[in-house]
């Protein structure tokens, strides 16, 4: 109780509504712009830098490796902490049912669940149209029909095996984006209807930074989806402007309500879309990007300097993201 005392006192003395305002009105467009550049620039390397070149395969390797080091770190280091620092706050964790069970978990869990069951379901929808690819109908026997046989056109199962490939990554994609957009929105909302400029402040910066590299991240498996050029433009749309919405919905909540992002409520909902939103980033971070580039793909398992220069990718990403957590 005691350290709730101190926090309240350090809170009351850095709040200053107006300060704070002019500083968020700052930071909309502050994180805008770094969103888009950090979106915007794996797409721009893939399509027009590396686009037709012998080393596009290679390039959208290892921008995607470091996409997955930056979005583990995110869910790790950044989203899951903060869950559950929100739910054993002192506010929170004194209450029924907080303080009888680690809810953060749970919710990580259902999470992970829930990005296994969306990837089940897509695996076994694009199973069932392979399997239709691939089958062929047999018209009798060798021995009745002699050396007559049906033959196959290598190059048109391997365009459709190509394309199946491609399907997968592109709900890869959009589920990935989903799970930041949950982290973006909260990041957003609480900074707009908080009213701490010590907290503020520093904030800004980091997350310009912030938005960069999980721009980079997004932008790296857009990038290797090959999405339409309109699709490609609404994906990176929706990612830069979710987290100024969030800062714009916040102020207004805050205006209208007078709602403090303090309060038991408010950490509670963080804590519940943060844990969510940690489970679907851990599943995609390792099962759909890691594990499947790193185990399960022909262009690096057949060049080992190829691995090694995507885990060092990999490694690097992961770095640069949790440096962030010093700050933000």
């Amino acid at each position: 109780m005691a350290l709730c005392v101190m926090d309240t006192a350090r809170a009351l003395a850095c709040r200053d509504g107006n300060a704070a305002t002019n500083l968020k009105l700052i930071s909309i467009f502050v994180i805008f712009f770094t969103s888009v550049i950090g979106i915007t620039l794996p797409v721009f390397l893939a399509r027009f830098l590396f686009h037709g070149k012998p080393v596009h395969d290679k390039a959208i390797l290892i921008i995607k490796c470091f996409a997955a080091g930056v979005i583990l770190s995110t869910s790790l280091v950044h989203v899951l902490p903060d869950a559950f620092g929100a739910l054993s706050d002192c506010q929170v964790s004194s209450r029924h049912p907080w303080k009888d069970f680690p809810f953060s978990g749970l919710v990580t869990l259902i999470g992970v669940l829930t990005a296994l069951l969306v990837d089940l379901t897509a695996t076994s929808h694009v199973e069932s149209h392979q399997n239709q690819a691939e089958g062929y109908a047999k018209i009798g026997t060798s021995e009745e029909l002699g050396i007559v046989s049906k033959k196959i056109d290598v190059e048109q199962q391997q365009r459709e095996a190509e394309e199946l490939v491609k399907l997968k990554q592109r709900l890869v994609s959009q589920v990935l984006e989903i799970g930041i957009i949950f982290h973006s929105v909260i990041i957003g909302v609480t900074l707009g209807m908080s009213q701490n400029q010590c907290t503020i402040r520093p904030l800004v910066a980091a997350l310009s930074f912030h938005q960069i590299f999980e721009g980079m991240g997004l932008g790296g498996c857009i990038a290797q989806a090959g999405f339409s050029f309109g699709t490609t433009a609404y994906m990176s749309f929706m990612f830069s402007v979710t987290t100024p919405m969030g800062i714009v919905l916040g102020m207004i909540v805050f205006s209208i309500t007078g709602y403090d992002d303090t309060s038991p409520n408010a950490l509670i909902l963080e804590g519940l879309l943060g844990s969510l939103s940690s489970g679907i980033l851990i599943y995609m971070a390792l099962v759909d990007l890691i594990a499947l580039d790193f185990f399960h793909n022909k262009l690096m398992s057949s060049q080992p300097f190829l691995k090694k220069v995507s885990f060092i990718a990999l490694v690097l990403g992961s770095t640069s993201m949790s440096i962030l957590a010093l700050w933000a």
